[in-house]
């Protein structure tokens, strides 16, 4: 199959790679250094997934030709612009959102209104930090769907196609997924914040409640958005309710199984890798969503806004804040 990967972040070289060592004629659209090393040398993946080269792919700096599939995988940020840019490219070719938040396939279908339009939520836990080169850190499955119904036949059909290349599974409800996942995300936000890896946040006592009150918070909002949340990496909408009820102490339990899972290679988190690299964080779209979703349902969600606006004041300044800090002005 041919496929464009619109995106040469961490997750867009993971799959480009993937697909091109299972034979699929793939397409990378990347930028500057990215599409230098890419171009010279090809695409290396190493870690979890086992270690490859890429052989056919090809790397262009736009889509100038149809294909079967198109991945959208850049930020959400990032999304409007890439849809604006490719848009006549992908006129009629459905399309894979790989995004996190809530509203990638939404805003795709708007851009895309004869495209076919499906969303991907992928766990995978890759870094991009070095142009040519991707290293996948936790290796996980790849969840496709759209709507709040089951999955249909396309979805089915596209999923069964792209399995080989990568774990992938066809889920319904996929918009209650999305919010489970928004609620994986809160691991993002106090690694940037920090500079630290996920694994030493959740060992941080202190940080390790702030995360744990985020994700409590997450969840209530979706609770009052009238949320049914998705089965996702063992997280369903009874635990997720179960999770937000019980005392904070206990609550902590989901950020440490998270950490154990990672096991010890450290995992910066897709936000710090986005500082790193000195682009736009995607924290609007992860923290501050809970934050808007929260005024849609007329609450408030303080430790999201905090967060948020803490993850500002770094790519604002460039300077980490401690623990300490951290937890100082949130208390304030």
């Amino acid at each position: 199959m041919r496929i464009a990967v619109i995106g040469a972040g961490a997750l867009g070289c993971t799959f480009a790679a993937l697909l091109d060592r299972a034979g699929h004629e793939v397409v990378l659209v990347a930028r500057g250094a990215q599409l230098d090393a890419i171009t010279a040398s090809g695409l290396r993946l190493t870690g979890g997934f086992g270690d490859w080269r890429t052989r056919q792919l090809v790397a262009v700096p736009a889509l100038d030709t149809p294909a079967e599939l198109a991945i959208l995988a850049v930020k959400a940020q990032d999304a409007a612009a890439a849809l604006a840019e490719h848009g006549r490219t992908l006129d009629g070719i459905p399309v894979l959102v790989v995004q996190n938040g809530l509203d990638g396939v939404s805003a795709a279908r708007a851009a895309l209104p004869t495209s076919s339009c499906f969303g991907a939520l992928s766990i995978i836990a890759a870094s991009y930090l070095e142009p040519g080169s991707v290293t996948v850190t936790t290796p996980a499955p790849t969840y496709i769907g759209r709507g709040a119904g089951e999955p249909d036949a396309e979805v089915r059909r596209f999923t069964a196609e792209l399995a080989p290349a990568f774990p992938a599974e066809a889920i319904g409800n996929f918009v209650g997924a999305q919010w489970t996942k928004l609620i994986v995300n809160q691991l993002n936000a106090l690694p940037a914040i920090t500079g630290r890896s996920v694994q030493e946040v959740i060992a941080d006592r202190g940080l390790r409640m702030v995360m744990t009150r985020s994700m409590r918070e997450a969840v209530r909002v979706g609770v009052a958005r009238g949320i049914r949340f998705g089965s996702l990496q063992g997280l369903s909408d009874r635990n997720l309710r179960l999770f937000a009820r019980v005392p904070a102490l206990l609550g902590q339990m989901l950020p440490l199984r998270f950490a154990a899972r990672m096991g010890s290679v450290p995992n910066p988190g897709s936000t710090l890798q986005s500082l790193k690299r000195g682009q736009r964080t995607e924290i609007d779209f992860l923290n501050g969503a809970v934050v808007r979703e929260a005024r849609l349902a007329g609450r408030d969600a303080p430790v999201n806004a905090a967060l948020t606006e803490l993850v500002h004041e770094v790519e604002r300044t460039g300077m980490f804040l401690s623990p300490t800090e951290v937890l100082e002005r949130l208390a304030r």
